[in-house]
């Protein structure tokens, strides 16, 4: 299927790879700017495509997930396959890395396979080549059947020559032409005859080949299985006994599996592509690469933790330092903001929703992005040098004791765990997990990380109680983040979901210099996400909370009330006094009296009026219980707005206490506005601080429990167990702390 317009000159590219094989820096160099980031429909893989334009002619590249092969065992492998199925692009640039060339041409032949056009991308020649590894790349070009370019991904080298590449293939108008593999006289013959029946009865024919279907039925591959059975039964059922039949011949001759014998054929294939002068080791023995050599400290079980413990202390020191002046240059501007608003807005229920409840409230979001974009920038940078890979391998033997595996470090890194991820993708995460009961054990525990909507709340309440000790308090935070979710792994994994680990085995990338370039696009794309969710969700839940906190108001008879008290302030006063009463600056000592019970008097009205609202009645209600935990109504809403979305906190507060400010030149903060506040003091915003990053998961989060689970009970068990888990923990630490004299 050829989608290229005579008109438009448009083709369609897909980037395919392993992980850590270079191919999303490879994306960045070739797109730049010019890309879109999303995910692809119903699920939260992520989703980039860029744009690139060679000689007048305008190319659409689709970066697809890092897989280590076609055969659908995660979700990424899955939406890799189903993109190339479905929509079919012109060219697969595959990414190959130079360094491991064996092990990646695997996803090469699984490519070639399905018949797709290939141009592959010999990436990362350079570390090859100080490896003492020369690799003849015409001589593997004419054995693979397609084109073989170098390239240095994080240089920007080769990448045109990879375009013009994949651009000659495309021109050629070549079809999808499926390679042939033996896999030896035990599994041909009953392939051959699978294939016969595939065509026959035309069996997934539209989508695909036949002896590539008939080898996903021998790997038990069960979506493949799934689309069979759904499209015709019966033949699927033929299929399926013949591969039971196959299985139960290799198990008794072989002692092995169908799926083991066709990898094996696999590597033994591609190790007959490398000999003869494509591929030559010029040093071998006990040398080690400059990546071992590293290694040996930094994942040594000594220095290795030490080193992981600074390394995280550092991310939260940088962040905090070099975000502070950003973080006030911002809340400035909103504050001017509002003040701007609200001289140019009458008074009334409008000004009152913009200033409180938009401008008050999306500001105290908003307001972080600093913070949250040093502290992406920081883990794109652990990420793209290799070392998030050791930490999850470190971390494995801690994991094994809490009965979890060690791909869970990965699930937990997303959601958080070093800080500002997301427990959606995090969710998702698990599904590298092959045990049902592993996975749940992940994915309940993994919303306990501060995620990225968790920091900025976090953030503010360190800046208003303890600013001397930043870096030091949300480094606490963490350590207790995970302290909480390993336990209570442990505690579900003794319980509810009994049963031994299974072997944890990782791949350590080399490490590698991250390029200002692709860090810079890892960090605006998760910036652009969270300034995205500010600028749609937080928006409409700031607003429908701003109504709920305005609404129902005062009974008349006690704006009456108030009414009659502003009436007696002001009758005290001489004719004089009352003429200058309005006007700012400096009176008798009488007026100065007077505008401060005034102030006063519409303070406490406009806290009673928030108190009779819809939001301070539910607030008001909740205090019978949080009073253990040490939080007021205003409070309690805010909390409850957070199970929409954690941010969400942030802009409640912003808006609860905006909305008991009367003074319209006030700038301060919201972190001033709650140390000013005598209800709150160092202990309650510990204990705040402490449920707010264990109760239950965001909404969306908990929809995504559901479906990777496959039941409502599970996300109905993370809501109740995480919030009856924070509250008995902010209990006991504000409880704790009155006893000890610290409240």
């Amino acid at each position: 299927m050829n989608r290229t317009s005579r008109e438009t000159q448009e083709h369609l590219f897909a980037l395919a790879g392993n992980p850590n094989c270079g191919k999303t820096t490879l994306f960045n160099a070739i797109t730049g700017a010019r890309q879109h980031v999303g995910n692809y429909p119903g699920i939260t893989v992520e989703k980039k495509e860029g744009l690139y334009a060679l000689n007048g002619r305008q190319i659409r590249l689709v970066d697809l997930p890092g897989t280590y092969s076609l055969t659908a065992y995660s979700l990424e492998e899955l939406v890799a396959r189903d993109f190339l199925v479905h929509e079919r692009p012109e060219v697969v640039i595959n990414i190959v890395d130079a360094s491991n060339l064996d092990r990646n041409l695997y996803l090469t032949l699984q490519l070639l396979e399905l018949g797709v056009p290939v141009v592959v991308a010999l990436n990362m020649i350079d570390v090859a080549e100080g490896r003492g590894v020369r690799i003849n790349a015409e001589e593997l070009s004419k054995r693979l059947g397609v084109p073989v370019v170098p390239t240095v991904a994080r240089r920007g080298e080769g990448k045109d020559a990879v375009i013009q590449a994949a651009v000659d293939v495309a021109r050629s108008g070549i079809r999808w032409q499926p390679l042939r593999i033996s896999y030896g006289p035990d599994v041909d013959p009953v392939l051959v005859d699978m294939e016969k029946i595939i065509e026959s009865s035309g069996f997934l024919t539209d989508l695909y080949p036949a002896r590539w279907t008939a080898l996903k039925y021998l790997e038990e591959d069960e979506q493949v299985k799934k689309k069979g059975r759904e499209r015709n039964p019966e033949v699927s059922d033929r299929l399926e006994a013949m591969a039971a039949k196959v299985t139960e011949h290799i198990q008794k001759t072989l002692d092995s599996y169908p799926e083991a014998i066709i990898a094996d054929h696999r590597y033994g294939f591609i190790a007959a592509l490398l000999k003869d002068g494509v591929l030559e080791q010029r040093f071998k023995g006990n040398r080690l690469h400059l990546s071992d050599q590293i290694d040996r400290v930094l994942t040594n079980r000594f220095f290795g933790p030490i080193v992981m413990v600074a390394v995280l202390y550092g991310v939260y020191e940088i962040t905090f330092t070099y975000s502070e002046l950003p973080v006030q240059w911002f809340e400035a501007a909103f504050a001017a903001l509002g003040r701007w608003a609200e001289g140019i807005l009458p008074e009334g229920p409008l000004r009152s929703l913009v200033v409180s409840g938009i401008i008050d409230g999306v500001g105290g979001v908003m307001g972080f992005v600093p913070l949250i974009f040093f502290m992406f920038l920081a883990i794109a940078f652990l990420e793209d040098t290799g070392y998030l890979a050791r930490a999850a391998y470190m971390l494995d033997r801690v994991f094994r004791i809490f009965g979890l595996h060690g791909n869970s470090f990965m699930a937990f890194i997303i959601s958080g765990g070093i800080a500002g991820g997301c427990a959606v993708p995090g969710v998702m995460a698990t599904r590298t997990l092959r045990t049902s009961r592993e996975r749940l054990a992940t994915l309940l525990t993994a919303p306990f990380m501060n995620c990225g909507a968790k920091v900025p709340v976090l953030a503010m309440l360190i800046a208003a109680f303890f600013t001397e000790n930043r870096a030091q308090m949300l480094f606490l935070l963490t350590l207790l983040a995970w302290i909480f979710a390993l336990v209570l792994a442990k505690v579900i994994r003794l319980t509810i979901l009994r049963g031994p680990s299974s072997p944890f085995l990782l791949e350590l990338p080399p490490y590698r210099i991250p390029t200002f370039k692709g860090l810079m696009i890892h960090t605006w794309e998760r910036i652009w996400q969270y300034v995205r969710k500010a600028g749609t969700i937080i928006v409409a839940i700031s607003i429908l909370l701003w109504a709920l906190m305005t609404y129902p108001g005062l009974a008349p008879e006690e704006k009456n009330r108030f009414e009659a008290a502003r009436r007696s302030v002001i009758e005290a006063l001489s004719p004089d006094d009352r003429a200058v009463l309005e006007t700012p600056g400096s009176g008798t000592a009488s007026v100065l009296e007077a505008r401060r019970r005034l102030q006063a008097i519409a303070r406490e009205e406009a806290t009673a009026a928030l108190r009779a609202s819809f939001a301070g009645r539910i607030g008001t209600a909740l205090e019978k219980v949080t009073r253990w935990c040490g939080f007021d109504w205003r409070t309690n809403v805010a909390l409850v707005g957070g199970f929409a979305a954690k941010e969400v906190i942030i802009s409640t507060l912003g808006t609860a206490y905006s909305l008991g400010e009367l003074d319209g030149d006030d700038s301060t903060t919201l972190s001033q506005r709650l140390r000013q506040d005598p209800h709150w003091n160092p202990l309650v915003a510990f204990a705040a601080m402490v449920f707010i990053m264990l109760y239950s998961p965001c909404f969306v989060t908990v929809t995504c429990i559901i479906k990777e689970s496959g039941s409502w009970k599970w996300g109905v068990f993370s809501m109740a167990f995480n919030t009856t888990v924070a509250f008995l923990a902010a209990t006991a630490v504000y409880q704790g702390g009155r006893l000890l004299g610290l409240g």
